[in-house]
């Protein structure tokens, strides 16, 4: 849910309808999203979940330059999780593009829109024979 390097830090799930805000979470070098209650928590989200932003998207490139992607939604997930010791939250954007959340303008807020499914759709109702029960479809 959280980047490795933030696991020494207070966390928490991410809720919908809140904002978050892009922090620089203190002792780290490491970039994430707080709550704008509490800055020192890391609120940490599942893939999938979706953002908006208020403005487009900025990000730091490399040492001091500052880019902007043209978008204000975009979708948390996870980039290389099998290369160890490497940052790997990031956001993805419809254009395509993905960003790494470490690398997020500092300061900027997000409204979590909606949060992914965890949990499977319940299981089909069976019969006493062990088959699935017949489903009908709504009569509009």
């Amino acid at each position: 849910m959280c980047d490795y390097s933030l696991h020494a830090m207070a966390t928490r799930p991410a809720e919908v309808g809140e904002t978050v805000v892009t922090t620089t979470f203190r002792g780290t070098s490491t970039r994430g999203f707080a709550s704008e209650k509490d800055l020192s928590v890391a609120v940490c989200m599942l893939p999938g979940t979706e953002l908006a932003f208020p403005d487009d998207v900025k990000y730091d490139s490399r040492w001091i330059w500052t880019r902007t992607i043209n978008c204000r939604v975009g979708k948390f997930g996870k980039i290389d999780p099998h290369v160890p010791d490497r940052h790997h939250d990031a956001i993805e954007f419809p254009n395509g593009n993905y960003v790494l959340v470490t690398q997020l303008r500092e300061g900027q807020r997000a409204t979590v829109l909606q949060l992914p499914v965890t949990q499977s759709v319940s299981a089909p109702v069976r019969t006493a024979t062990g088959t699935p029960a017949p489903r009908s479809l709504p009569v509009d």
